[in-house]
């Protein structure tokens, strides 16, 4: 891999998270796990699902795609969510300790329904959420 001068280097992600991540993404239709540029990502077709990759910071991120509506619920929600700075529909969190890992399943799982096409979509269910989107007293999905 090759580096700019004076940037820190990305750390690899731990094996036993992209395992994680895969339990999760490999359960949805044709949802295909592959390296990335830097990390893993999980594809349906040539859409991205989910991005796993260290930072410069050394800290870990999964970035995913939202509904468009609920994109700048996840912008303002703050850590360890954000959006990202490349697509309209991408949104992401840091992973760590605190990670609540049911809630990234359903995140997930919006994710594939979003990127892939309508036949496989519709053959997985969605998470139904009640309420709003996670620490958001505002929002509602």
């Amino acid at each position: 891999m090759w580096q700019i001068a004076g940037m820190a280097e990305r750390p690899p992600v731990p094996p036993e998270m992209v395992s994680r991540l895969a339990e999760i993404l490999s359960r949805f239709p044709q949802c295909r796990e592959e390296d990335a540029w830097t990390g893993v990502r999980w594809r349906v077709g040539q859409a991205t699902v989910a991005h796993v990759f260290g930072g410069e910071d050394r800290l870990f991120r999964v970035t995913f795609r939202a509904e468009p509506a609920e994109v700048p619920a996840f912008e303002h929600l703050g850590p360890p969510y954000f959006r990202a700075d490349y697509g309209d529909n991408v949104v992401g969190l840091v992973l760590d300790d605190d990670t609540d890992w049911e809630e990234l399943a359903e995140l997930l799982t919006d994710s594939y329904c979003v990127q892939a096409p309508p036949e496989l979509a519709a053959q997985v269910p969605r998470p139904q959420m009640a309420g709003p989107l996670p620490g958001d007293a505002t929002a509602t999905r």
